[in-house]
């Protein structure tokens, strides 16, 4: 647990009980939990008291409480209150590695969860496959898309893990090439991501006549959307053909958009993105999109990192692990050395 002054904490605790006992709503705190983005405090009530009243009055407790706004949902028997800190704490992926006993193959590290405990990724598990990271500008998803492959790259050698990047923009997956996983150059024109992707589609039918999936092949693509939008129907099919049988393959997708549409997440590609990594999205129905699931309440995260993990259907808030440019240079030096 991260620590906070307590009387901070037990004054923000009377001020919702207040704020509630002038709407003769009885509840009362009875617990908490401290993480690096937000305090959540628990509530119990009495029964018979309905959430939706609870979460009527968030806007009216944001403002007692001199925040921008609280997300108020019921877990279990207790009603959740969640206010975001004022001074969030940093999750630096290196320090958080550092307390890891055993990490297994092909598996990233995500973050810290709502308990603290670091949030693992197994890519090659079949009910992974292939992951969606959503969120608008100022989410932290190519950030964390950055934390992933490089969390990846930290405990597979070259030989069991190759990284492929698809970056049109040429902004998010540069600082990666100092990782000896990295395949070739980043691909960055329509033509270059076209020529690879063809490559891709290649090797996977390779791969299905010799029946191999090693080494495993991560396919990163920043802006997914601007991809389909300017490599067209070619790009769209082959992407289509990679999602659908690329993971018998040993082929995995880690996509990244900032507009989940439901026009860029539909049919074959909907399916075979069972995982979504969504942070803060610009509206109710794009957090739908993004997370496959209705009333996730991605629209209410705080950006900067903050994201809901979304699995078989269920959501577990996390905090995303940083990677700095000096934390990733350390890293491939590292890696280096291991060689």
């Amino acid at each position: 647990m991260i620590a906070q002054d307590r009387d901070k904490l037990e004054a923000q605790a009377d001020q919702i009980e207040a704020v509630l006992a002038r709407h003769q709503v009885s509840i009362q705190v009875t617990g908490g939990l401290v993480t690096p983005r937000f305090v959540q405090f628990k509530v119990a009530a009495n029964l018979g008291t309905k959430v939706n009243k609870v979460a009527g009055l968030a806007e009216e407790i944001a403002m007692s409480l001199g925040c921008r706004e609280v997300r108020i949902y019921r877990q279990g028997s207790h009603i959740h209150v969640e206010v975001p800190r004022r001074e969030p704490a940093p999750v630096r992926l290196l320090p958080l590695c550092e307390g890891l006993q055993a990490v297994p193959p092909l598996t990233a590290i995500l973050g810290v969860e709502q308990a603290g405990s670091p949030l693992l990724l197994r890519l090659i598990a079949p009910d992974v496959a292939h992951v969606l990271i959503a969120g608008t500008t100022g989410s932290g998803k190519t950030a964390l898309a950055r934390t992933l492959l490089a969390s990846l790259a930290m405990y597979n050698k070259p030989d069991q893990l190759r990284l492929i990047l698809i970056d049109p923009k040429g902004r998010g997956f540069g600082a990666l090439r100092c990782l000896p996983h990295v395949e070739s150059e980043v691909a960055q024109t329509g033509e270059a991501v076209l020529v690879q992707l063809r490559a891709l589609v290649k090797e996977m039918e390779r791969r299905d006549h010799a029946a191999t999936n090693r080494p495993v092949l991560v396919v990163a693509i920043d802006e997914l959307a601007d991809l389909l939008q300017t490599g067209g129907k070619p790009v769209e099919a082959i992407l289509t053909r990679l999602a659908q049988r690329g993971r018998e393959a040993g082929i995995h997708l880690v996509a990244c958009t900032q507009k989940p549409t439901a026009s860029l997440i539909g049919g074959a590609m909907k399916a075979n993105f069972p995982v979504r990594l969504v942070g803060a999205t610009a509206s109710r129905d794009e957090a739908r999109f993004a997370s496959g699931i209705p009333d996730s309440g991605a629209e209410k995260l705080e950006g900067k990192g903050d994201f809901l993990l979304i699995a078989k259907g269920e959501p577990v808030r996390f905090q995303a692990a940083w990677l700095g440019q000096t934390d990733l240079a350390e890293l491939a030096r590292g890696i280096g050395d291991q060689a």
